[in-house]
């Protein structure tokens, strides 16, 4: 075994240090427009002409450009005329409002919500709860009550949903063939946009999203066009209202959301509502076995603790719960990619 000499231990606490700084200036570049309106202007620009673009002040955006540089979220090219700044390709695609892979709308739920509660993270670890009745003054019994404590974080919610869902859901979808499944509910569907890659990827299925009324409205009023007649509406809280009849049941980064006692109560549900040779299909971030990794599971495993009543499983995990239900047949599929997909069959 090498000596602590061999391991560049300084290097790896500044990186670890200064994650919370790089994403701040990836958020702060967001909040801000840089990448919009360096996308509008069709060429690079200095750091004076989008500071009075967006009525900044110069020295600040010239230093937020440079961090963005540094991160490769800008290129800058020097010219007679000084240094002029433009969007990389990431930046492009993930970055702007108008993609329609843009993470916009969840980075800045992570900016200035979910960040506040994690203030609060070494208190979480000692009371094994979440922390949203020290970041906001709401009661942490209800996580989606205080999640949803008004119009505009719930509207803030739904649409950060969609943006992972825009890039991540036709992987977790097309993990195993649901072509036989023509009636699909989808609960705690929120804004949508699962369903929409759902019945793009399947068209001949129908999709009816399930969730609070509230939750409903603003799906129907802002996310999902009346046009779209493959997807539809039940509105209802599952774990206290009837589950309908359906031949596949999809659960998106629900379970993560809540203990072992609410899961079982809840697969139960869904079993007992689920068509013979139905099934379930679980949407989540996998742990490993080993619960060595990824570190993004971990991390998510983290947030769960500060946000909600859950945390993130292994397979072995999420297929104890299912068997407990009753469900059968269980197979698993990593996708390589942030979420991952679990199949239960009736």
């Amino acid at each position: 075994m090498g000596s602590t000499e061999d391991l560049d231990y300084p290097q790896i606490i500044v990186q670890y240090s200064n994650g919370f700084l790089i994403s701040k200036v990836m958020f702060t570049a967001c909040e801000l427009g840089v990448f919009d309106l360096l996308l509008e202007s069709g060429k690079p620009l200095s750091s004076d002409t989008i500071a009075a673009g967006l009525g900044v002040s110069t020295m600040g955006m010239r230093r937020l450009l440079d961090a963005c540089v540094g991160l490769k979220l800008l290129a800058v090219e020097m010219t007679q005329e000084g240094a002029l700044y433009r969007n990389t390709e990431i930046s492009n695609v993930y970055l702007t409002k108008s993609s329609p892979k843009s993470q916009y709308h969840i980075m800045m739920y992570y900016s200035n919500t979910v960040y506040l509660c994690w203030q609060y993270l070494a208190d979480a670890v000692r009371e094994g709860r979440n922390q949203y009745e020290r970041a906001f003054g709401v009661s942490s019994k209800d996580p989606f009550g205080a999640m949803y404590r008004s119009d505009e974080e719930m509207l803030k919610f739904m649409a950060g949903q969609n943006s992972v869902w825009s890039i991540c859901g036709r992987d977790v979808l097309a993990a195993f063939d649901l072509s036989p499944f023509r009636q699909i509910y989808d609960l705690g569907g929120g804004g949508g946009a699962l369903a929409q890659e759902c019945v793009s990827l399947y068209p001949n299925s129908t999709v009816t999203i399930y969730d609070l009324p509230k939750v409903v409205q603003v799906a129907k009023e802002q996310f999902v066009s009346p046009e779209e007649h493959q997807i539809t509406f039940h509105e209802g809280d599952f774990f206290n209202d009837s589950i309908p009849e359906a031949e596949l049941y999809i659960l998106s980064k629900i379970l993560h959301d809540w203990d072992d006692d609410k899961c079982k109560q809840l697969l139960a549900k869904v079993y007992k509502a689920c068509k013979p040779g139905g099934g379930v299909l679980l949407v989540e971030s996998l742990l490993n076995e080993d619960r060595s990794g990824p570190i993004e599971t971990q991390l998510y495993s983290m947030n769960m603790l500060v946000q909600t009543e859950g945390k993130e499983r292994t397979a072995a995990e999420y297929s104890k719960l299912l068997k407990a239900a009753g469900f059968g047949v269980i197979q698993v599929k990593r996708t390589g990619k942030l979420y991952d997909a679990v199949l239960g069959r009736k």
